[in-house]
């Protein structure tokens, strides 16, 4: 039925000049939605080439999936806040969500993708991905849970090195 499928999502997007919030409600497929914005802010930015958006969407996916989780995990149906913001060139994103909070750093290693012991992993490589897409992060504790900051500046033309990247 026309409207059904977005009937969570009405009102949830807020555009307030270089900043956009989303509320996302706690489901899987509304990381799709949260992809769909993070191509429309993209857009904007004219420096960005297809393959930095690549690495938003990827970000963002990782980043909407470990939220969505961590909130099913506690079973707070509070709504995951996701907030861009365009500024000088860059975009910049946090993903706050009412999952309880964690230590990135008390994560467990994977082995090397060349190692064979690799393959008895199959989850956990959505920090490790934001960690390598994005050029600035930082996980926050907060009341409740994790905000996730990242910033992305654009690709410089002609290279595989991102602005602002160390």
């Amino acid at each position: 039925m026309p409207g059904e499928s977005d009937a969570g999502l009405r009102g949830a997007v807020t555009d307030v000049g270089d900043l956009v919030k989303l509320e996302l409600p706690v489901r899987a497929e509304v990381v799709s939605v949260a992809r769909l914005v993070t191509g429309a802010v993209v857009a904007a930015e004219p420096l960005f080439d297809d393959e930095r958006l690549a690495d938003l969407r990827l970000a963002m996916s990782e980043a909407c999936t470990n939220a969505i989780q961590a909130q099913l995990r506690t079973q707070v149906d509070a709504p995951i806040l996701v907030q861009f913001r365009s500024l000088d060139g860059r975009i910049e994103v946090t993903v706050d969500d009412h999952g309880g909070g964690f230590d990135p750093e008390a994560l467990e290693p994977h082995p090397m993708v060349t190692d064979p012991a690799r393959l008895d992993y199959e989850r956990g490589l959505g920090i490790p991905l934001i960690r390598m897409l994005a050029d600035e992060h930082r996980f926050d504790v907060i009341p409740g849970g994790t905000s996730l900051y990242m910033g992305f500046g654009p690709r410089l033309p002609g290279s595989q090195t991102v602005h602002g990247a160390v």
